[in-house]
């Protein structure tokens, strides 16, 4: 997990949205919802992919825009997570409430695993030292 107030710029094109800018100066979320760290397997609760955890926003950082092409509308008042989609080169943006942990074990497949992590260890993936790409 980043910091606090630590910012972050990453900037990946994926399927229709960029990654953005992250701010992360404290967290309020839900302790109801799942909060999941970089690295977690994930699975996604509608469309069943797997995934893992790239990093998280506290809140909804995309435009108003991109929100209202979404399919569903969760709240933008959760957590929302940047995942790498297992045998894709997808990235998504999801909802807490649209995810589940990934309790399988077993890593994925993404061109940009080595971007962000270094290893797979105990059924997780650990962040590498390589920098955010900007």
């Amino acid at each position: 997990m980043l910091g606090a107030g630590l910012m972050l710029a990453v900037r990946i094109k994926y399927t229709a949205v960029t990654m953005i800018a992250i701010n992360r100066p404290g967290s309020d979320s839900d302790p109801q919802r799942p909060v999941f760290e970089p690295g977690q397997l994930v699975q996604h609760r509608r469309y069943g992919y797997r995934g893992v955890i790239v990093d998280r926003d506290d809140a909804c950082q995309a435009d108003d825009e991109w929100y209202a092409k979404n399919q569903t509308q969760p709240d933008r008042d959760q957590p929302w997570y940047h995942v790498l989609v297992d045998q894709s080169a997808t990235c998504t943006y999801a909802a807490s409430e649209n995810l589940l942990e990934d309790v399988s074990g077993l890593p994925i497949s993404h061109p940009l695993l080595a971007q962000f992590f270094s290893a797979f260890q105990g059924g997780r993936y650990v962040r590498n030292d390589e920098p955010w790409p900007v």
